[in-house]
């Protein structure tokens, strides 16, 4: 019988930027579908750009990353038709919140990755996530005029209104009430829908996803509970910066 083949696939992947930083070093990952995988490390270790590169916003300096099995690098990301197809089933929620926002009012940002939808169709989903998300008394007001919360909550939303198949996540909580802290965990546990979630709250790991990846200091993967079975030791995690000793 033939392998399934994962939904998201990093074959000794590394990244190095033009300055010469490196920011990923030798990454081997593979995430089926419906995967639930938390992201540890230190600031520094590569969490941010690994989202990017399953995000497709960077393209490997070296090795593979594979999205359904097929190969995404430069060629393939000037296709439109499969850009369009990939951008509906994969997004990713920046740290900071400003970087995603560019839309006149909340209206439209929220509908902006609806486009392909008709009239009322985008109207209605667009009113049902600003409904989920407390946005419905923001609606026609420009995105920079909200809190910093109210704008991780808007790119929320947007993210969320594609119903997208793989959910990117930079640091979601960090500027999220309790409520909508706990609201985001629900929803999650409830979907099929696949995780990545780079997170410094260590109390939220259990409830972000069932596999653990740690990133090392020098951008490799050090941990994987896959490989492994069960959660990294305490040791470990002091070893890289997540725990007290």
């Amino acid at each position: 019988m033939t392998e399934p083949v994962p939904l998201l696939e990093l074959e000794q992947v590394a990244v190095a930027y033009p300055n010469g930083r490196r920011a990923l070093e030798g990454i081997d990952l593979a995430i089926d579908p419906g995967e639930r995988v938390v992201l540890l490390g230190t600031n520094g270790c590569g969490k941010s750009t690994l989202l990017r590169v399953l995000d497709g916003l960077i393209v490997p300096t070296n090795g593979e990353f594979r999205f359904g099995g097929r190969r995404v690098d430069q060629q393939t990301l000037k296709d439109r038709d499969w850009q369009r197809d990939f951008r509906q089933r994969v997004v990713l929620m920046f740290q900071h919140p400003e970087s995603m926002l560019f839309n006149p009012t909340v209206r439209d940002e929220i509908g902006f990755g609806l486009r392909h939808l008709s009239e009322s169709e985008r109207a209605d989903r667009i009113r049902h996530w600003a409904d989920r998300l407390r946005l419905q008394d923001f609606l026609d007001a420009p995105p920079f005029e909200l809190s910093g919360g109210e704008k991780q909550r808007l790119c929320l939303a947007c993210l969320l209104a594609v119903e997208p198949e793989v959910l990117l996540l930079d640091e979601p909580t960090a500027n999220l009430d309790p409520r909508t802290v706990g609201w985001l965990l629900e929803w999650l546990r409830g979907r099929p829908i696949t995780s990545v979630v780079a997170t410094h709250q260590m109390a939220l790991v259990p409830q972000l996803g069932e596999r653990i990846v740690i990133l090392s200091d020098d951008h490799r993967v050090v941990f994987d509970s896959r490989a492994t079975g069960g959660p990294p030791d305490h040791d470990l995690l002091v070893a890289h910066g997540l725990a007290h000793g």
